[in-house]
């Protein structure tokens, strides 16, 4: 990890919701932050304002390789410290049977199959010892699975859990930290309103995770307070 002062993080999926409150916490630290939105969000201009230029922007459609390997050349020659993946889709609660065949593609292109590619096209700008990280959910744990509901929605995140394994076996020698996080369920557009958590709580906790276990070998799958979560 660089020093405190010169840390630089690329959070992925950052326009609203979790990722919009990990970019403020990530610079409140004093990281320089790169946040990347599909559209020019304003929520995210905001937090970028009133950064005193430590985040700064670019326009991303994750789910495009071409828009992944332009990103990619505007950054060469960056050294991340943090590369950070924040996607997912829900399109509801439907058993499995129901789910039409378009619906079941478009979630797991967004939650599981984009994340990866990001992280393929991006991880050369990571330095040794820096981190690659993927938002996940508990309910991508196979383990935990056993209360119904939401079938699509836990298929993708066990689906990217899987992906982010056969990623870490597949560069094991690179000597970068590999995390998926679970950030328990919080009040976002995504969690719902009734969520128990509020993310400007929820998220702090979450980058201790990230800065207590920079420079960590091997894939970890962990919550918010550090802890293993089951696969």
């Amino acid at each position: 990890m660089s020093a405190t002062t010169d840390r630089q993080a690329l959070v992925l999926g950052a326009s609203r919701g979790l990722g919009l409150v990990l970019v403020g916490e990530l610079a409140r630290r004093g990281w320089r932050v790169i946040a990347t939105t599909r559209s020019d969000g304003a929520d995210l201009r905001a937090v970028a304002d009133a950064s005193d230029g430590r985040v700064t922007t670019e326009t991303l459609e994750m789910t495009s390789p071409e828009q992944l390997g332009a990103l990619r050349e505007r950054l060469a020659g960056r050294r991340l410290d943090l590369l950070f993946v924040n996607a997912a889709i829900d399109r509801g609660d439907l058993p499995v049977h129901e789910v039409p065949t378009g619906m079941f593609t478009e979630v797991m292109i967004t939650n599981a199959l984009s994340p990866l590619r990001a992280l393929e096209a991006l991880r050369g700008l990571v330095a040794p010892g820096g981190t690659v990280a993927v938002m996940s959910s508990e309910q991508g744990s196979i383990t935990r699975n056993t209360e119904p509901g939401y079938e699509l929605y836990k298929a993708s995140k066990a689906a990217l859990n899987q992906l982010m394994r056969s990623y870490a076996t597949r560069h094991a020698g690179d000597r970068q930290t590999k995390l998926l996080i679970d950030p328990g369920h919080n009040r976002t557009r995504l969690g719902g309103p009734d969520a128990p958590l509020d993310p400007q709580e929820s998220i702090p906790a979450v980058v201790d995770v990230l800065e207590a276990q920079a420079g960590a070998p091997g894939l970890r799958f962990l919550d918010r307070h550090g802890e293993t979560v089951p696969w």
